[in-house]
């Protein structure tokens, strides 16, 4: 089955938040583990070092992108087992990233935002993020990892046309 798009574009005060919502049968805890422990987050983006809370830095690797890079993060916010936000520094430049999580009825729901900065190319940004949070899930449930060519260039004009 071909993966949809579901990321919205949320502009606030002259900011763009791409927004994107999983929702997964399992208790806030375990979904928290999965992003933020480093061999829960390997199985699906990659491991970090360093010792991590908030106001602290890090490293976190990109194993799923060409050559396998690490790049530097600093945690702005860890309030277990709710909201983590984190800001990245790569080649490809800075990212605001937050997830939130909220549990209902024995299902957790992920609330993840990229605070885009402004010359942020969401069609090719929304793909990748769709691609990661599907492969979250399959590490979650031991499925075979999604291929990234399922979602990108397809899903690139569903963002693109988000800017308008």
């Amino acid at each position: 089955m071909t993966p949809q798009p579901n990321g919205r574009l949320d502009r606030t005060d002259g900011r763009r938040d791409l927004i994107l919502t999983r929702t997964y049968r399992a208790p806030i805890a375990d979904v928290w583990a999965s992003i933020t422990e480093s061999d829960r987050t390997a199985r699906w983006f990659g491991p970090w070092e360093g010792d991590a809370g908030t106001g602290r830095n890090i490293k976190l690797q990109m194993a799923y992108e060409e050559g396998e890079p690490w790049c530097n993060a600093h945690i702005e916010a860890c309030e277990p087992p709710r909201r983590l936000a984190i800001t990245t520094e790569d080649d490809f430049g800075t990212w605001h990233l937050e997830a939130v999580l909220t549990e209902t009825d024995g299902s957790t729901e992920l609330v993840f935002t990229h605070h885009l900065e402004p010359e942020a190319p969401i069609g090719q940004v929304g793909p990748g993020w769709e691609y990661y949070l599907d492969a979250l899930g399959a590490a979650r449930t031991g499925t075979d990892r999604p291929d990234f060519e399922d979602y990108y260039p397809s899903m690139q004009q569903y963002y693109e046309a988000l800017e308008d």
